[in-house]
This record gives structure tokens, C-alpha cells and sequence, in this order.
């Protein structure tokens, strides 16, 4: 039996769009969030924002305080 993968809503355009406007490099940011005790590498935080890989709460709660947006800033236009 062929089992099929249904393709969830990712965040990663608003992901993306978020470090956009605040101006930091996917290295940059990564080096912030390990300053904050996220353990994360930059290829790991690129595939958040390709939509291959689904990003953990921790990240989300320390880049909420990073871009000082709300947790809605995330989810923007995935309920469409």
C-alpha cells in the first residue's frame, strides 16, 4: 500500500520576510539565537524558510523577542 505524504502549510515565506525587514543574514540570526541558547545552524534555519523542515517552538519564541512582532507575524496567510 502506497502511503502519500499530505504537504502541511510551512511558514517559511513569513519566516523569511520577517528577517528580511529586520535586515539580518540567515548567519547572522543563527549566531543570535545561539547566543540565546537555540542550537541551530544556518542550513538547518534555511530549510525552516524552504518549508522542508517544520521549526521548533523554541525557535519561534526566541525569534518572537528577536523581530519584537507577534506570534500572528508567523502564521500570516496560512489559514487561506
Amino acid at each position: 500500500m502506497e502511503q502519500k505524504i499530505r504537504r502541511d502549510r510551512n511558514m517559511g515565506d513569513n519566516l523569511r520576510r520577517l528577517r528580511d525587514a529586520s535586515g539580518l543574514s540567515q548567519e547572522k540570526l543563527c549566531a543570535e539565537l545561539q547566543r540565546r541558547g537555540c542550537d541551530i545552524a544556518r542550513s538547518c534555519y534555511a530549510k525552516y524558510e524552504a518549508g522542508e523542515l517544520n521549526i521548533r517552538a523554541s525557535v519561534i519564541i526566541e525569534l518572537k523577542k528577536i523581530y519584537n512582532c507577534t506570534y500572528d507575524d508567523f502564521f500570516a496567510g496560512l489559514d487561506e
